[in-house]
């Protein structure tokens, strides 16, 4: 670590090839496994109806075809990261894609449920190397300045892009073939990433380390019964026992984790991280802004195809918008980030989110897309585009070349356990809203109702038709009002936390500023 400011040059490009093309070239490459990666957390839930039907899931264990993957992904991400700065940045970056496509292969074979589900984990486990050893290979690779910040760009725009292009591709591939096509479809894209990658990006040095089994099991395990917990409470009510105990016991996994980390020589997340305000504030925003849009892609999803009664492709195209908005506020963060710096982006990102999801919460059963939801995403998308920028370039200010994977790894792992973490959340609001819902609306039910509509009720133990779209639109907007307030909570942080310093502006404009810390 360095006691005081050093004047540093900028690092030399580090692809295969050099000038503009090489450069493209290893950005694309890049990118494309980020997009393969972040697209698979959606592209399965417009297929999870197809998938339930095929292979005989309950409804409760159809939610974990989701969890499965976004809770291995999200716990070991710090592991990820580490194996890159040890082993090498490029090869772990093409084991993680190969681990991935083979995940993604076994995924669309299966049988069973446990089959689907293993190869889900898996996929998760391919996932936390390639994404976070993915942003290193951006830090080293691209000059810092407006070269580096115009990748960031990219890369910010299509990790936040590619759940809204996963719900298109999803509901194309359901609707022309079969739900196993969202998991074969990753199989050529991820053959021809690691195949390109020897070609453009040449491999990093090498860090001497050891790996922290130990914090890696302990913060997966202790987040997935944490997370358990919350979608339990949501089933059976906060005074179940299984609920009670399995909060005790994150608790109690997740201490032990933060004293793992306090001991270990080498730690998966190291702790002096959060000693720089502006890094940890990053981290906090992070975790509150997955957990919004988390929940926007999930919730919306279900109003429209239940509510709208869109078909899953159409419901793939309704979301469209959200990815050429989010790269539209990524570009103007880009462009006016060396001028003004990244806290007014990410305050007034984090803003606009709100107000999106605000407006979202005024939907009910008589709504239409075009007069209730297509202003609030849009609102909502730019903001985002804003933010995740911003918050990408905070997280690896001032950062040794010896951590930028950690640092990236930390940075992606909040973006998942807390895009869990909140979902979990925001499903509990959503069963406390729709069971108060569903107690008002089942005397209308008995008294209104066709024999038909009663033998339905009596098969599924739902209320059909329009009685089923109120408890399900009440349920929805309480959920929506949970993820505005965590927007308001990132906001909060930007204002109270994050400090830009004139050195951190003349860094972004590519001068001379402070070396790492």
């Amino acid at each position: 670590m360095s006691s005081s400011p050093q004047p540093t040059s900028a690092p030399q490009s580090t692809t295969g090839e050099t000038g503009g093309g090489g450069n493209a070239m290893a950005l694309l490459v890049i990118a494309s496994c980020q997009l393969m990666v972040v697209l698979d957390i959606t592209i399965v839930n417009i297929a999870l109806p197809d998938i339930q039907r095929s292979l005989d899931f309950s409804t409760t264990s159809l939610a974990w075809v989701v969890n499965a993957y976004t809770l291995t992904f999200g716990g070991l991400l710090l592991l990820g990261g580490r194996t890159g700065d040890i082993l090498g940045r490029r090869r772990m970056f093409v084991f993680g894609v190969l681990l991935f496509v083979l995940a993604s292969l076994l995924g669309g074979l299966a049988q069973n449920e446990a089959q689907l589900l293993a190869a889900r984990a898996l996929q998760g486990v391919g996932g936390a190397i390639a994404s976070p050893t993915a942003l290193s290979l951006v830090s080293t690779t691209f000059r810092e300045g407006p070269e580096r910040n115009r990748a960031f760009g990219v890369f910010a725009a299509v990790s936040a892009g590619g759940g809204a292009i996963g719900l298109l591709a999803g509901g194309i591939l359901v609707e022309w073939l079969n739900w196993r096509w969202v998991l074969f479809v990753n199989v050529p894209i991820g053959l021809l990433i690691a195949l390109a990658t020897p070609r453009w990006i040449k491999e990093s040095e090498r860090h001497p380390g050891s790996f922290d089994i130990t914090g890696a099991l302990t913060s997966t395990v202790g987040m997935v019964l944490l997370v358990y917990g919350f979608i339990r409470a949501a089933q059976e009510g906060w005074r179940d026992a299984l609920t009670l105990a399995s909060f005790a016991a994150a608790v109690v996994i997740l201490t032990g984790f933060i004293l793992v980390e306090r001991r270990s020589r080498q730690p998966i997340t190291p702790l002096h991280m959060f000693a720089d305000r502006n890094r940890a504030g990053t981290y906090g925003i992070m975790l509150c802004l997955a957990a919004a849009i988390f929940g926007m892609f999930f919730f919306l999803t279900l109003f429209t195809q239940n509510v709208l009664d869109f078909s899953p492709l159409a419901t793939g195209f309704a979301f469209l918008p959200v990815s050429a908005v989010i790269a539209i506020g990524a570009g103007l963060a880009s462009k006016f980030l060396p001028r003004y710096g990244p806290k007014p982006f990410m305050v007034v990102g984090a803003i606009l989110a709100a107000a999106g999801l605000a407006w979202l919460t005024l939907t009910d059963v008589h709504s239409t897309y075009a007069g209730s939801v297509l202003g609030p995403i849009l609102v909502f998308s730019l903001g985002m585009g804003m933010e995740f920028v911003s918050l990408t370039l905070m997280a690896l200010s001032n950062v040794s070349t010896e951590e930028t994977g950690a640092a990236s790894g930390l940075l992606n792992a909040t973006q998942q356990v807390g895009g869990s973490l909140g979902l979990s959340i925001l499903v509990t609001m959503f069963g406390t809203a729709s069971t108060n819902e569903f107690e008002k609306q089942l005397p209308l039910f008995q008294s209104q109702a066709t024999p038909a509509e009663r033998l339905q009720f009596e098969r599924t133990g739902q209320l059909p038709g329009r009685w089923g779209d109120e408890v399900l639109t009440a349920g929805v907007s309480a959920a929506f009002v949970m993820a505005a307030i965590f927007t308001l909570v990132a906001a909060l942080i930007a204002v109270v936390v994050i400090q830009v310093r004139p050195s951190d502006l003349e860094r972004l404009k590519g001068g001379t500023g402070p070396g790492p810390v």
